[in-house]
């Protein structure tokens, strides 16, 4: 199958003379990237606009601007080797460096792939930039970019008495909208209020997944390698507010999880029964074992399932992670256990309560995703097919 020819809003704004005359115009030019930070034929973003515009200076986001840093590892003030650019975090205690430095430029441009979950901080790093320029009336481009798992809304919409870094605003866990329709939503209806310009991707469709376009894809973190663990991890990301390994420190990080106790055969049959019910449909279970070489159980045999995806457009991956932990929790009630972390991840504490009926709550969620829709509809950029 012939893949999707288009182009992202990076792209789009290297091909329009008026855009970049625009940008020229500037005094100084700021640029939030990492590695996904790419033009079609794969050369950095900042290396483009260096020619072009009064680029003076690089934010990076968790994980550093080249990708090299593990989650939550801190990322320092340096200057880039290969541009000679300054470079300031957006993330960690660096922070407030990288606003004084935003609060002098004439623009600030963002460009970075999302993958269209509420956890991913990059949409956080998006907003507190765009707060940050509001502040000093320092306009914010936003280079849109295809979604990674296809523009559909799942799961619950976060409490805000559990705003955190993790999740921030009432959106759901599969937000169904891409960074620049976040962008645009947000700044909106969260108050935000910067002066903002959205570059739409050209010839991009709202159903579609990032490997059916022509883009070159690149790993949006250290741990998400794949379109597939993206559309997985909405659901098993999950598992990192529990005792539960998520898969980290393997090949196949959030497509595995499980932990050296884990009864997996019986966990396996449970998932599979309900696969063939039509409950978690759009995917099978394998019982697997595996070894962390970091994070959880670094060095521990665990015994496990991998989520293999079978068909993307019915697999519902938030239902898919809040059953499996549930069923982990049933079957290991002495040896299993979560933290408040958990309730951040959630958007509520529903989840760690011993009353929490799933099959009650995850039918409840249709009306308020319903809201969300209809609240969402004039801030999309693309069509549906």
């Amino acid at each position: 199958m012939a893949k999707r020819s288009i182009l992202s809003g990076a792209d789009a704004l290297l091909s329009e003379p008026y855009l970049l005359r625009e940008l020229g115009q500037f005094s100084s030019v700021g640029l939030v990237t990492n590695p996904t930070g790419i033009t079609k034929d794969a050369r950095p973003v900042y290396e483009a606009l260096r020619e072009l515009c009064p680029l003076t200076a690089l934010f990076s986001p968790e994980h550093g601007v080249r990708g090299d840093r593990q989650a939550g590892a801190e990322v320092e003030e340096y200057v880039d080797e290969a541009t000679g650019l300054p470079v300031y975090s957006t993330y960690g205690p660096g922070r407030s460096r990288a606003e004084e430095v935003t609060a002098s430029l004439g623009c600030l441009l963002f460009d970075i792939q999302d993958i269209g979950s509420r956890y991913y901080t990059y949409q956080y790093t998006m907003t507190d930039c765009m707060r940050t320029a509001a502040a000093h009336g320092v306009p914010v481009w936003v280079l849109d970019r295809p979604p990674m798992i296809a523009c559909v809304p799942e799961g619950n919409l976060l409490d805000p008495a559990f705003s955190s870094g993790v999740g921030r605003f009432p959106i759901p866990a599969r937000t169904g909208m891409t960074v620049g329709e976040l962008a645009l939503y947000l700044n909106d209806t969260a108050g935000i209020g910067c002066d903002l310009t959205v570059i739409p991707c050209q010839n991009v469709i709202r159903q579609m997944f990032f490997d059916e376009g022509d883009l070159p894809f690149v790993c949006p973190s250290p741990n998400l390698p794949s379109v597939d663990c993206a559309l997985i991890y909405v659901g098993t990301c999950l598992f990192e507010g529990t005792n539960v390994s998520e898969g980290r420190g393997t090949t196949k990080p959030f497509e595995l999880f499980g932990a050296p106790w884990l009864d997996s055969a019986a966990l396996r049959r449970e998932l599979t029964e309900l696969g063939d019910a039509g409950v978690l449909p759009g995917c099978l279970f394998r019982e697997t074992a595996f070894t962390p070489t970091f994070s959880k159980y670094a060095g521990e045999l665990c015994r496990g399932i991998q989520i293999h995806v079978t068909d993307r457009r019915t697999y519902r991956p938030f239902d898919t992670g809040v059953y499996a932990l549930s069923l982990i929790r049933c079957l290991h009630p002495d040896r299993y256990a979560d933290r408040s972390f958990l309730s951040n991840l959630f958007g509520s504490d529903l989840i760690r309560r011993e009353d929490f009926c799933l099959e009650e709550y995850l039918p409840s969620l249709s009306e308020s995703l319903a809201g969300y829709r209809e609240e969402t509809a004039r801030f999309r950029l693309y069509p549906e097919t």
